[in-house]
């Protein structure tokens, strides 16, 4: 019986091998091949998109190097002789104007009133308590009241705390402090042709002559 038993085992063993072998595959799906490089074809990278548009702002910022600017004269008479000396030099130039800010304003004022004559009617109010005032006739502030234009940003605050003491609700408006210069403007052509001993001699006969690079664009055309 032990025998026949044993028998058995293994012949179920030998079946069980036999159907493994015998069952079917599995497969599985991929892309083809062309269907594969079709997609890679169509995937960009962002590091390789990005470097033609670094590319271009580069191109461009190599492009726009700035202007040659000779002078920054307080008076454009200063400005004008010396567009006339580069001239007689044949540099072809001309006469622009930069404002620059060299500082803050404080413009204490009140605001306008529903109408000209309320604000009128608080213009005498003010003066009547020998507050210097005057009524604002141009601007988006017409009609209102200024209180005076201090460049020290403590002083216009004192001014504002001293008008609410008396019932007036004052404000402040930072205004720019600006200071033309006059700038002769060279030329691109031109530029080759000034050389270091003419810059030290338009120097020598203009102490205060200063040259720069600037934007070609930022600045005003003087007329």
């Amino acid at each position: 019986m032990r025998w026949l038993f044993l028998l058995l085992v293994l012949l179920n063993v030998f079946f069980w091998v036999q159907h493994q072998y015998e069952a079917p595959v599995r497969v599985k799906e991929v892309a083809p091949l062309d269907s594969y490089s079709r997609l890679q074809q169509n995937i960009t990278l962002l590091s390789e998109s990005s470097v033609p548009q670094r590319r271009a702002s580069s191109s461009s910022a190599a492009n726009d190097d700035g202007c040659l600017f000779l002078g920054g004269f307080d008076e454009e008479q200063q400005a004008e002789s010396l567009e006339q000396r580069l001239l007689s030099l044949d540099v072809q130039s001309e006469v622009q104007q930069v404002d620059a800010a060299t500082g803050v304003d404080y413009w204490v004022y009140l605001p306008p009133l529903a109408s000209r004559q309320a604000s009128l009617r608080q213009l005498r109010e003010l003066q009547s308590r020998n507050i210097d005032s005057y009524i604002i006739t141009v601007g988006d502030l017409s009609n209102g009241i200024s209180l005076g234009i201090f460049s020290r940003k403590d002083s216009a605050e004192g001014v504002v705390a001293r008008l609410r003491e008396v019932g007036y609700a004052a404000l402040v408006r930072e205004l720019p402090r600006m200071h033309r210069k006059y700038w002769v403007r060279v030329a691109v052509a031109s530029r080759n042709q000034l050389d270091d001993t003419i810059l030290r001699g338009l120097k020598n006969d203009m102490p205060e002559l200063q040259h720069r690079q600037m934007s070609c664009t930022d600045v005003a055309t003087s007329e």
